[in-house]
């Protein structure tokens, strides 16, 4: 088991809510957190509240224009268009300010706990708004509060700082705001921008030094061609930059049942990286581990449980895959929604993957993908960009 592990939650976290239709519906934060304590995941965990952000605080990566136009809309919660805000992606409402600050707020309570030492890792299953860019809401995203902890962490004195981002989206509000920064290595694993919103990620954005690292992957990739993608990237760039904080975004949106995009991961695919992504924080950071939500779009079916997994893998005690989910949490899915609540803790699959040092493929997409990233940033950290 890790030692102490900070879930950090506030009721009014679901106050962040774009109105009926809108896919970030908030019930999928309330409906894992139920999960969570219904399965007894949450007993092992110091759960504690949040403040909102300061301004000072947003100011780290947003500009102090922006912050004042968002404030107005949250007064009158009438448009801003030059920001961002009124779009059908990013609707305007009253009360936008004070829910989006009270997100970036319980993210920078994951990122002191850790900082400071009071806790190994901390989750933030309502964070992980990475499209947010320095003057504009973007993507469902008003503040980039990893962005917000990550510049945080900067400003205590942490050197290196590895972002990486596992939704199946582009984390490009991240990675625009620490684009040349050496101090902070970005990685993404996203959907192709041919074929997905926001457009940009390709294995040629990197920054200057070689820091910003992206992996495009083909639209219905699944577990095995994704993991393939992952151990064949983050391992060896974490291991080189050896980071003295790892901040992961965990978006879930890359499950196949997502009506957003199109990867084919299942629930299954999804945990096995959450685990790994735990040894990594162990080997190459000293264990200081920050994760925060993202993308996820089926309410039900995928986001509580893929995220309820993510608090138990923290915790370093796995939900067993195959544990029913309890009876009083699918009572309270059906009074939500009205949905058909899942009745395990997985899709039945069994993820298996080969190493592409065991040999590369020209011919197929995933490798074509990952050769293309390896040779465009591996050459700066000395790395050889061939298996």
């Amino acid at each position: 088991m890790s030692q102490a592990v900070r879930v950090v939650w506030d009721d009014r976290l679901v106050s962040y809510d774009f109105g009926p239709g809108h896919p970030l519906a908030p019930v999928r934060v309330e409906l894992t957190m139920e999960l969570a304590r219904d399965l007894g995941v949450l007993d092992g965990a110091d759960v504690i509240g949040c403040a909102p952000a300061t301004d000072d605080e947003l100011a780290l990566v947003h500009s102090r224009d922006y912050i004042a136009s968002v404030k107005e809309v949250s007064r009158t919660g009438r448009p801003d268009l030059r920001h961002g805000l009124g779009t059908e992606d990013n609707p305007a409402f009253a009360g936008v300010h004070e829910a989006s600050a009270l997100v970036a707020g319980a993210t920078l309570a994951a990122a002191r706990a850790v900082w400071s030492g009071e806790a190994e890792h901390a989750v933030n299953v309502a964070g992980g708004l990475h499209h947010a860019m320095p003057a504009a809401a973007s993507g469902f995203c008003v503040y980039n509060d990893p962005a917000v902890a990550i510049a945080w962490l900067l400003s205590q004195g942490a050197s290196r700082v590895a972002y990486v981002d596992v939704d199946v989206h582009h984390g490009d509000g991240v990675q625009a705001m620490f684009l040349d920064d050496p101090r902070v290595l970005t990685i993404s694993l996203h959907e192709s921008p041919r074929t997905l919103f926001p457009g940009t990620g390709f294995p040629h954005e990197t920054g200057a030094e070689g820091t910003a690292v992206n992996v495009a992957l083909p639209a219905g990739c699944g577990d095995t061609g994704w993991l393939r993608a992952f151990h064949a990237v983050v391992p060896p760039l974490l291991r080189h930059f050896a980071p003295e904080v790892l901040v992961t975004q965990q978006g879930c949106d890359s499950h196949a049942l997502d009506p957003l995009a199109h990867l084919m991961l299942s629930l299954d695919g999804q945990r096995t990286a959450y685990a790994a992504l735990h040894r990594l924080a162990h080997e190459t950071a000293g264990g200081r581990w920050i994760a925060v939500g993202g993308g996820g779009y089926e309410l039900v079916q995928v986001v509580p449980r893929a995220w309820t997994h993510l608090i138990a893998e923290a915790l370093g005690r796995p939900v067993e895959p195959a544990t029913p989910t309890p009876a009083s949490w699918r009572a309270l899915v059906e009074g939500r929604t009205r949905d058909v609540p899942p009745l395990t803790m997985t899709d039945g699959r069994d993820p298996q993957w080969r190493d592409i040092s065991e040999g590369y493929d020209p011919a197929d997409a995933v490798d074509r993908a990952v050769i293309a990233t390896r040779n465009a940033v591996f050459p700066f950290h000395g790395l050889d960009p061939m298996p």
